[in-house]
């Protein structure tokens, strides 16, 4: 490279590093100061591994002063007394995958010249806090501010319950200053924003920023209804010690044995940590939470790996911002910002309309997406979003996507509100409440609104339902919607067994999301979905003299597979008539315990109600069904047509056993987002497999599969010490038995 071209390219980079530079300083100010990230922690850490690979390459453009040697936060405020640490509060340096953290795991035992332990811990997406203890009595508690000089939030600590005034035990050094992150445990983020929510404030978009913006408050500010308010929301906060800073003479020659001695002297510590002798079972530990981080009573973001041994952290030292002897391997962000581009309204099959937010398209949780459920006109308003925000996007896990809320400071003045159309938007019908003080609206229209007359007749074609293959979502929308004819082949779901092959052929379909309506693009530039049960003649057929369409393979296999559908087990036919409440396990025992279609309904609400799985809102709504016109006409029809209502032999109403399984006599509670699974499915799999599916756990409960979202199910659980399942390990539950569970792994040291 000439000296020209080098200078050329220097001057390009310093200009992109001030860029980078100014970018991160104010994504730092915003979070660290005032609570509102500007931008994702994605999207952060990108920036700063840019200018990092910047300095690297150009290391002349490294200041002391740059983000990538200096700990976020500012050291004074003047809302809080400034702190000076006794010893420096650093940050960590990251890596992003097990490729990255094995090199850092290579480099540490080149370093040190020996094999070394590696102590894995949760990182807790909190406020980090210094503790300062004099002779074991709590003297001020700090934020972490600029790594020398923090903020004295000592007032506010006091409200967090956990911490310890005065240590417990004996032994205590003159001086010791202890490290650790303040936090909102996951059940309590989500009641306090439901607190927000019904006061009519705008809810915290995640769990640090509400712990941080807790924490920071001045009571002297407060009115006495305020202060309240804020001393409330500190009870709510938790702390778990994570290292030491100031402390002459540790005693304990360990990261794992000051655990210990903390523990024994009554500061909080966490139960999710493991010393691993390799870095193999260490990316292990990181894999297992990677996998169940939704487990985990607090949020996370990463594992933090230390090494154990304190004799090396004196040996490798730190750099200006990090030591050499920890690492944060960082999971791929569950939280991102993207733009909202419209608020869209889509009707299912229930009638319920439902506002859905469409994005840009973002990569969350290892999944990319452009929509997410907003609920009600009620809770958009509540999330307080415009059409045209920068917004906050999460998916934890396997989650359905969820909108936070607006990022405020981006706004620009071209937003605009949503405002919920009084109409619907597939039949025209006014919406209403389904009943008095409902918040969601409903089309009254179930009968003939298009939208419901599709979910349903999809809903038919599902695996807990008929399992009818090809009816999915393109051929139900094809059959009730199509462009082509202009009187579909199914006003309702009635003449679905009487569909002939002359029905599908003319055939033509816009095919909408199922969620949003928003039409969708051909997958591959053909027709298959335009024309779905049709094609075009080949060559040869053109000169057989046949110029019309032919039906193609998917038209020949759904009739197949619609006339052996009619002779499916009695709980399917029962779930494919869209009862409400009736999913696979109500309609399992309701074929079980009668027998037949005309049993049931010549039931009163007493019998259904003593059935084991249906109980009395299940009774009433079956009763309810059976009231209506139009769909006392879909069973005549489809008896007419030669569907089975019966269970061949069964014996009649209370006399079926339920046969035996690899889950006999064994009590199950499925909860949360099992992945493979739906609710029902889940419950459906536990009952097929023999056992009983429980819908609460109890000292009864010999099993829980739970999935992200499980909530206060698997706090339960983890109380009783009963076995949790993932979705793989239900798999195996269901399929092989509980003998064929593997161990669960050490998680605890």
């Amino acid at each position: 490279m000439t000296e020209t071209a080098l200078d050329d390219s220097l001057s390009q980079a310093a200009a992109e590093a001030a860029t980078l530079t100014e970018r991160i300083l104010a994504a730092r100010d915003a979070y660290y100061e005032r609570n509102e990230p500007a931008i994702s922690d994605a999207e952060y850490d990108g920036l700063v591994q840019r200018l990092e690979e910047l300095e690297r390459l150009f290391p002349e453009l490294q200041s002391q002063d740059s983000p990538t040697q200096t700990v976020g936060g500012r050291a004074e405020t003047t809302l809080f007394d400034p702190v000076q640490h006794a010893e420096r509060m650093l940050s960590l340096d990251n890596v992003f995958s097990i490729e990255e953290f094995r090199d850092w795991a290579a480099k540490v035992e080149r370093d040190s010249g020996r094999s070394v332990h590696y102590l894995c811990e949760l990182k807790i997406d909190g406020l980090a806090i210094n503790l300062r203890y004099e002779n074991g009595v709590l003297v001020t508690a700090a934020t972490r501010g600029d790594g020398v000089v923090g903020e004295d939030v000592s007032e506010n600590i006091d409200f967090v319950p956990g911490i310890p005034r005065r240590l417990a035990g004996t032994g205590h050094p003159p001086l010791m200053e202890v490290r650790g992150e303040v936090f909102f445990p996951v059940e309590s983020f989500a009641e306090l924003n439901a607190a927000q929510v019904a006061s009519g404030e705008r809810p915290f978009a995640n769990a640090r920023n509400a712990a941080s913006g807790s924490l920071r408050q001045k009571a002297s500010t407060k009115t006495p209804a305020q202060l309240r308010l804020m001393k409330a929301r500190l009870g709510r906060l938790r702390m778990l010690v994570h290292g030491i800073g100031a402390w002459e003479r540790p005693a304990a020659t360990s990261q794992s044995e000051v655990y210990a001695v903390l523990e024994d002297w009554g500061l909080p510590t966490s139960e999710y940590f493991r010393v691993t002798p390799n870095p193999g079972q260490a990316a292990e530990f990181i894999e297992y939470y990677g996998e169940h981080r939704a487990r985990v009573s607090h949020e996370i973001d990463g594992i933090v790996i230390k090494i154990d041994e304190l004799e090396l952290h004196a040996e490798l030292g730190a750099t200006n911002r990090a030591p050499r002897w920890a690492i944060a391997y960082k999971y791929p962000p569950e939280q991102v910002n993207t733009t909202l581009r419209d608020i869209v309204v889509s009707v299912g099959r229930t009638g319920r309309a439902t506002p859905f937010a469409v994005m840009d398209k973002v990569r969350v949780a290892g999944s990319e997406v452009r929509q997410a459920t907003l609920h009600n006109q009620d809770v958009v308003k509540a999330k307080g979003v415009l059409i045209g925000d920068t917004i906050v996007l999460r998916k934890a896990g396997d989650v359905i996507p969820e909108v936070l809320g607006p990022v405020v400071e981006l706004r620009d003045g071209t937003e605009r509100e949503f405002v919920m159309p009084a109409n619907c938007p597939e039949c025209g019908t006014p919406l209403a409440p389904a009943k008095e003080g409902d918040i969601d609206l409903r089309c009254p229209n179930a009968r003939s609104c298009p939208a419901q007359v599709r979910g349903r007749v999809e809903h038919i074609g599902s695996r807990g339902a008929l399992d009818i293959e090809v009816l999915g979502e393109v051929a139900a929308a094809a059959l009730t919607q199509p462009t082509v004819p202009e009187t579909p082949p199914l006003p309702t779901e009635a003449g679905l067994f009487d569909l002939q092959l002359t029905d599908l052929l003319p055939i033509q379909v816009t095919v909408r999301d199922a969620e949003t309506g928003l039409p969708r693009e051909d997958v591959d530039g053909s027709e298959k979905l335009r024309m779905p049960f049709s094609r075009n003649p080949t060559a040869a057929e053109k000169k057989k003299g046949l110029t019309g369409l032919q039906p193609s393979a998917s038209a020949t296999k759904l009739l197949a597979e619609i006339d052996r559908a009619k002779t499916k087990p009695l709980w399917r036919i029962l779930v494919s008539l869209n009862i409400r409440h009736v999913g696979p396990v109500a309609a399992r025992a309701l074929a079980n315990h009668f027998g037949s279609l005309d049993a049931i309904r010549e039931s009163v609400a007493a019998d259904l109600a003593t059935v084991d799985g249906v109980g009395g809102i299940i009774a009433d709504a079956v009763l309810d069904w059976f009231q209506v016109d139009w769909h006392r006409d879909i069973v005549d029809a489809w008896v007419r047509a030669g569907v089975q209502f019966t269970t061949p032999g069964h014996p009649g109403p209370g006399a079926a056993a339920r046969a035996d399984g690899v889950l006999s006599g064994l009590t199950v509670v499925a909860t949360g987002s099992l992945e493979g699974f739906t609710r029902e499915g889940a419950q459906e799999a536990i009952i097929i497999a023999g056992g009983k599916s429980a819908a609460s756990v109890s000292k009864n409960t010999d099993f829980v599969a739970a999935g992200p979202g499980a909530g206060s199910k698997l706090a339960k659980a983890e109380a009783l010490g009963i076995r949790i399942l993932d979705a793989d390990e239900f798999r195996i539950l269901i399929e092989q038995g509980p003998g064929a569970l593997p161990t669960p792994p050490p998680i605890i040291s």
